[in-house]
């Protein structure tokens, strides 16, 4: 493997332990718990889906002024590590979050939840610098392979603070928790730095550099917005993506506050996630594959009627070993499914304008993030529980896998190389 495409797929390694012990596993209990001395548990259910959801909107406005910023100066790297300083910096001060101070931790997690997000957008951009067209696919599943990987290492090393911490000289379980956001924050800092030497920086748009920043970066976005309405294929592939992509946030957002809200204890969630990232990864590499036998489409097409069932299983969900049989269903679809999503993107992106139109597919993925925890927040509110919530999520998969199935990558891919 190159050394550019291994760095890389690194930050994903490094990142996702963001993702993986801050978002799924850890903070969405924890804000239960804090937040469960004023509230009861079905609102903080509800609370933290309204707070999913504000903070995946301040990121998609970010997007694509993240982006359009990034390709007029061609700094992506720059940006990227300013976002990771930021990050990390946020997610280390959750650990000094005091009981009851609830809306403290909800301000840090949006600053960490933002800086993740922009910095995506970022590293996505730099997928066409690292791979080829014809390999794209694999690397951006290998990306998402070392993210599992990596995610899940950090989080086993979380659960055995938080199952015995004594044994590792801490006080206990809530002291092991705010130890694992510090951790967080040293491994996503400490395992990004090898992108920022070896991956390669494209340069300047020539014939922009030379405009004012704000006016160039309105102007791209604005430019961006009327090319992606002239490439037909590209637009119904992001509508397609809209609507799957809601669902899939939806599950990896709510999972663990849900399994909390209904009984599941602390061990069984954090286990059962842990195994989520270990099945994951070769579950990743496996639709790398699958990708070049029946195609892209198809595959995440297969990935998609899995979460149909996985929103089945999560409706009779009331024992410990149904969210195991749900963390592993999970594993099997999430990370191909995201990982083809992404590199069917950049196959249909035009590479001029690289980084701009990843910042457009932020906003897709964030603003479709928004709508399906404020409909699965809603939901557990009126009717008293989450667990008729979690049929929302079925309109999303059977819609973004109609719509997906409509778009004629091949064409999509030809106009892209000739903008």
């Amino acid at each position: 493997m190159r050394p550019a495409v291994r760095a890389w797929c690194l930050y994903d390694w490094a990142n996702s332990a963001f993702a993986t012990s801050v978002i799924t596993v850890l903070l969405p209990p924890f804000f239960a718990d804090v937040a469960g001395r004023q509230l009861p548990p079905h609102l903080a259910t509800a609370y933290w889906g309204y707070v999913s959801a504000a903070a995946l909107l301040v990121a998609a406005v970010a997007g694509p002024v993240i982006g359009a910023t990034a390709d007029h100066l061609g700094r992506r790297k720059p940006l990227l590590l300013a976002c990771v300083v930021a990050g990390s910096l946020s997610t280390a001060l959750l650990a000094l979050v005091p009981w009851g101070g609830w809306i403290g931790l909800v301000v840090l997690f949006g600053i960490a939840f933002v800086a993740f997000a922009a910095g995506n957008v970022l590293y996505d951009a730099l997928l066409p610098a690292v791979a080829e067209p014809h390999e794209m696919h694999r690397v951006s599943a290998r990306g998402f392979a070392y993210g599992y990987v990596g995610g899940g290492v950090l989080l086993a090393l979380n659960l055995a603070w938080i199952l015995a911490p004594q044994r590792f000289g801490l006080p206990d379980a809530e002291a092991a928790v705010r130890l694992s956001f510090a951790s967080v924050a040293v491994w996503w800092l400490g395992f990004s730095l090898p992108l920022f030497r070896w991956v390669p920086e494209p340069g300047t748009r020539g014939e922009r550099a030379r405009a004012p920043l704000p006016a160039a970066v309105a102007r791209s976005i604005l430019n961006t917005m009327l090319h992606v309405r002239r490439q037909p294929e590209l637009l119904r592939f992001l509508v397609a993506f809209w609507l799957y992509s809601d669902g899939i946030g939806a599950i990896i957002k709510m999972a663990s506050i849900y399994g909390t809200e209904i009984g599941i204890g602390r061990g069984n969630l954090i286990g059962a996630l842990l195994m989520v990232q270990l099945l994951a990864a070769p579950a990743s590499l496996v639709f790398g594959r699958l990708a070049h036998r029946i195609g892209p489409q198809r595959a995440v097409a297969l990935g998609l009627l899995g979460y149909v069932g996985i929103t089945i299983v999560a409706f009779y969900l009331s024992r410990p070993w149904h969210f195991w049989v749900l963390a592993a269903l999970v594993a099997m679809f999430q990370g191909g499914t995201q990982a083809l999503s992404r590199s069917m993107f950049a196959s249909l992106a035009p590479r001029r304008r690289i980084g701009e139109m990843f910042g457009f597919y932020s906003v897709s993925e964030k603003l479709a993030g928004v709508v399906g925890p404020i409909l699965f927040g809603l939901v557990a509110q009126m009717t008293g529980a989450g667990r008729f919530a979690v049929l929302t999520l079925l309109p999303f998969f059977l819609g973004g896998l109609w719509l997906l199935m409509t778009v004629d990558l091949a064409k999509g891919a030809e106009r892209a190389n000739a903008a």
